[in-house]
């Protein structure tokens, strides 16, 4: 009975220790869902090893024309909306690459400029870029913070393919991202970083994003100078190493 009895007591042991590993990850993660439900930026850094780059992210349903404005003025990157894997697969919509790949109008010589693999080792998820119908030129801080907006709508919508298709046009001015199937387990992009983090803020899995530069070294904001930013103005900084090992202990 000794060894039944020492068995219990490791499987204590075991259970605790991972319990506290959970809880470890879900304080560190705490004040980034907060800022994530209450509208409010997050900012994550993918990894040294890939982009090596910097996100500000906000939750797409409560996006503002004073977020769009604060992207483009703050960060300086592209402003894409990222969807997950469920929503795309309900729209129809597939990666560029794929798209390019697959057109009859793109002649075999044109088709070799194509994107499959981007130089960090990732597939590129753009798909389409689109304008809500509402938008005159698509480009405004009020016409971009529309169409992300109503993007996240489409997650209450009982039809979101006859709803997508009726509300939005293409092309337009916010390229849409799509998050891989598995998210983390997939591909560690900030598309998938982002959106699971909404998920883990129990939010509409859509969020915009756009990357950090640096005006003074014309290229992207240094991860130093990125968490000076985010101390300055309070908002949380995701490392994705540490999402990522938050992952798989889930």
């Amino acid at each position: 009975m000794l060894w039944f009895t020492n068995l219990l007591v490791l499987t204590k042991i075991l259970v605790n220790f991972i319990i506290s590993i959970d809880e470890f990850f879900i304080l560190t993660f705490d004040s980034a869902i907060s800022s994530l439900k209450q509208g409010e930026f997050v900012m994550i850094h993918d990894s040294d090893g890939r982009e090596n780059e910097v996100d500000l992210v906000v939750a797409a349903q409560f996006i503002t024309p004073e977020h769009i404005a604060r992207m483009r003025q703050h960060a300086g990157g592209l402003i894409c909306l990222a969807i997950d894997d469920f929503m795309a697969q309900k729209l129809q919509l597939k990666y560029m690459h794929d798209i390019l790949s697959k057109s009859n109008d793109v002649d075999s010589d044109s088709k070799k400029m194509i994107m499959g693999t981007a130089p960090y080792g990732d597939h590129p998820t753009f798909s389409i870029h689109i304008n809500h119908k509402q938008t005159y030129t698509g480009i405004t801080d009020r016409d971009r913070a529309l169409t992300i907006r109503e993007m996240a709508n489409l997650y209450e919508s009982d039809e979101p393919k006859i709803d997508f298709i009726s509300s939005f046009k293409t092309p337009g001015h916010v390229p849409v991202l799509l998050a891989s199937d598995g998210l983390l387990s997939s591909r560690t992009g900030h598309t998938e970083m982002s959106i699971y983090l909404a998920k883990l803020a129990k939010l509409f899995p859509i969020t915009a994003i756009c990357e950090m530069m640096d005006s003074q070294t014309y290229s992207a904001l240094s991860v130093k100078k990125a968490e000076k930013y985010a101390e300055e103005n309070a908002i949380p900084f995701v490392a994705g190493k540490e999402l990522l090992e938050f992952a798989k202990v889930q």
